[in-house]
Order: C-alpha cells, then sequence, then structure tokens
C-alpha cells in the first residue's frame, strides 16, 4: 500500500468520527500496516544490517525520510538516574542508544535532510536535552555522528520555538479536543516514535504508542501552570491535569471537552494517548525490546528484568503496538477487565475507533519468526509482580 494511499484511507476513516463517539464505520476503515519482527539477542550485534532489512521489509526509508526533517520522540521516562537493580536504563526502561544511533544512521543514508531528537526530559528545569542524556552517563557523541545534521530538543517548554503548536484531535476526542505542544512537533516532515514495550502501571502497557503522552510539555500541563498563560519554566507533574483532571490547563490551551466526565485516570490516560496519536500522526514506529523489563513503565524494586531478544518496525503506531503486546502474549484485543487492562481502557482499540490503525492480529501482517516462536511471557510474570508489590507496598 503507498503513502497516498494509507493517508486517503487515514483521513477517510477520520472524516467518520464526529464529537469522539464510537463509530463503527471508522474502526472498519482503519488502517493497518506491515510490521517487521526480528530476533537480536545483544545490541553487541551490529544492528545497523538488521534494521537495515527491517526497514526494507516495511516498504524502505526512503520513501519516508528522503529529502526530509525526521522528528524522533525518544522514551526517556523515569529520570536520568532512575534504575533497576543497578542496570544501565537502557537495559530496562529506555531505548538503547546503539539502536537509536544505528536507526539514525539509516536515516542519513536514505537522505534524511535533518534529524531532530524530542523528549520532554523529566528534569524540571529548561536545560538541553543533551545535558539529560549525559546525566544517564550517554555519549551524546553517538547520534551527533551518526547523520550530518542532528538537533536535539527538550520538548518540555517552549525550547527554541516562540509559541505552541496546536494539535487538532480528528473528530474532536473524548478529553480534549486539541493539545498545545513543543513546535518541533509539528515542524518536521516525518514524526517516528522510538521506545520499548514494557507494562504500565495506569495503561497496561506502554509502547510507540504511550511514548507520545511524554509530547505534553509541563509548562502546559503541569501542576504548576499557571491559570492564563503557560509557564515559563517545566515544574510539577501531569498527575492533576492529565491523570485526574483536577484542574484545567492554562486558558490559552484548549478545555476539557465535558469537565464533568470520569475523573478515573483508567478511562482518561488510554484516551487521551488514542487522542494524541490521532493528533500527531506517527509514520514510523520502533520498539527495542532486545532487553526490557516486567510489571512497570518506571524502574521499582518489584519489576523484572527481561530478554526477549527482540527489534520491531512498522509504520502504522497501532499495528505495531498490537504486535508488541502479542510477544508478551498479551491480547491486544483485550477489553477493561481483563489483561493487561485490569483497570483501565485499551488505547488501542479506543485509537481504532479514532481510525489511527486497527489492533486486529487477524489483519496485521508479520514479517519475520512467527510471533509465537517470539513470546516472552509477561503475562506469566504478572502475579509474581503482584505478590512483590503486596509484600513491599501492602498492595497487589
Amino acid at each position: 500500500m503507498t503513502d497516498q494511499t494509507n493517508r486517503r484511507t487515514f483521513l477517510s476513516s477520520l472524516a467518520a468520527v464526529t464529537a469522539g463517539a464510537c463509530v463503527p464505520a471508522a474502526a472498519a476503515r482503519a488502517p493497518v500496516a506491515p510490521v517487521a519482527l526480528s530476533r537480536c539477542k545483544s545490541y553487541d550485534t551490529d544492528l545497523v544490517p538488521i534494521l537495515d532489512r527491517m526497514f526494507d521489509q516495511i516498504g524502505g526509508l526512503g520513501r519516508i525520510v528522503k529529502g526530509k526533517t525526521v522528528a524522533v520522540k525518544l522514551n526517556l521516562n523515569g529520570g536520568p538516574t532512575s534504575r533497576l537493580r543497578h542496570l544501565p536504563l537502557a537495559e530496562t526502561h529506555w531505548p538503547h542508544p546503539k539502536v537509536i544511533g544505528a536507526m539514525m544512521h539509516l536515516m542519513a543514508r536514505a537522505g534524511a535532510h535533518r534529524i531532530r531528537l524530542l523528549e520532554s526530559t523529566w528534569a524540571k528545569r529548561p536545560d538541553p536535552l543533551e545535558e539529560n542524556l549525559y546525566e544517564a552517563n550517554w555519549d551524546v557523541d553517538i547520534f551527533r555522528g551518526a547523520a550530518p545534521k542532528v538537533e536535539f530538543e527538550n520538548t518540555n517548554f517552549l525550547g527554541s520555538g516562540k509559541k505552541y503548536s496546536r494539535f487538532k484531535v480528528p473528530g474532536g476526542g473524548w478529553i480534549y479536543p486539541a493539545y498545545d505542544l513543543n513546535h518541533s512537533y509539528e515542524d518536521c516532515d516525518v514524526f517516528v516514535s522510538i521506545a520499548k514495550f514494557k507494562d504500565h502501571s495506569t495503561t497496561g502497557i506502554t509502547t510507540c504508542m504511550k511514548n507520545l503522552f511524554g509530547m505534553t510539555p509541563l509548562t502546559v500541563y503541569g501542576t504548576d501552570a499557571p491559570v492564563d498563560e503557560p509557564a515559563l519554566l517545566p515544574s510539577g507533574s501531569r498527575l492533576d491535569l492529565l491523570h485526574y483532571g483536577k484542574r484545567q490547563p492554562p486558558k490559552s490551551a484548549p478545555r476539557e471537552i465535558d469537565p464533568t466526565s470520569s475523573r478515573d485516570d483508567g478511562y482518561r490516560l488510554p484516551r487521551i494517548v488514542a487522542e494524541l496519536v490521532a493528533a500527531r500522526p506517527v509514520h514510523l514506529s520502533v520498539l527495542d525490546g532486545i532487553t526490557t523489563m516486567a510489571g512497570g513503565q518506571n524502574p521499582e524494586p518489584v519489576c523484572e528484568p527481561v530478554s526477549p531478544g527482540v527489534l520491531l518496525a512498522g509504520a502504522n503506531v497501532v499495528s505495531t503496538a498490537a504486535v508488541a503486546m502479542a510477544v508478551m502474549n498479551y491480547d491486544p484485543m483485550a477489553d477493561r477487565g481483563t489483561t493487561p487492562f485490569e483497570t483501565c481502557d485499551n488505547k488501542l482499540k479506543l485509537a481504532e475507533r479514532l481510525g489511527v490503525g486497527s489492533p486486529d492480529l487477524s489483519r496485521i501482517e508479520v514479517i519475520g519468526p512467527p510471533v509465537r516462536e517470539a513470546v516472552c511471557d509477561f503475562k506469566a510474570l504478572r502475579p509474581v509482580i503482584a505478590a512483590r508489590r503486596k509484600a513491599l507496598y501492602g498492595r497487589g
């Protein structure tokens, strides 16, 4: 399927969604795209030929990035000093710099004009993104040397921009009709999400979709954001506004669609993630599953390091997330109340309702080894981690 055909299908699906309502026609027409799955047991492996083959399997990088400005949303949650059992961050919850660097090298080789690395850094200060990487003991020169023109942007505030860019949710959404984000998410031709796949305490799992939640700047969606205008500096957390809806964002930003809707974060966060992936479409998703962790999105004592030994890449963010869930031994079509969505709605199915993509594995071509042969059983670890959590915190 060509880019133009994908785009027409996507737009026609979005046109069928009105005011965030459930429109079966939109879900029925939600696009899918092939997902490349490859075994890779170690970061010491030459990742360039592996990723090169995977990108060829999904249609090639050249058609996506040649002559383009490429924005790459990293997944650096938990802060640069947050570790699980003294393991390097890139072995548990951050995508590995070798994977990022290999991907950037291939993009440059395919003709990308400029590559921007983006993240709303954990540090509550307006430092350059590079400072966050230095604090994690990462060699930033790996990225600078991967392509001729590389830029970095901390998207937790205005950064190098003069105003925030507004991204409207096609069809209107459920929680917010639009989001105000750093200019870098608009000033690009191609948008890439690279992340680990992990469990998540609020939304069940975190993959290339949940990664987009980190686009939201604390200056607008943080606890300490002023009433009228965005803060100048990032501070606070997203809990009050986005998780629990205890307050509205500044008057300069779009207000909630329905302030009387559920304040349950298992209702709100999956919808916000679905809205974000609809508002800021992802052109390429890459998931680092060589090593990761089970039991949560941020390191805590109950989490367990795991080594699935796989990489995934796809042009549809929902298709890629769905295959990642299958590798984790989860059902991407599961409803609320079932594993791994015991206390939350399924964000993949919500994104399907917005016409972004379908999580139906029967419609998704997986190129590579059969998923059943690549499974790393996160589901089997859940009772173990729940017992640890109960012993440590007094709750399951």
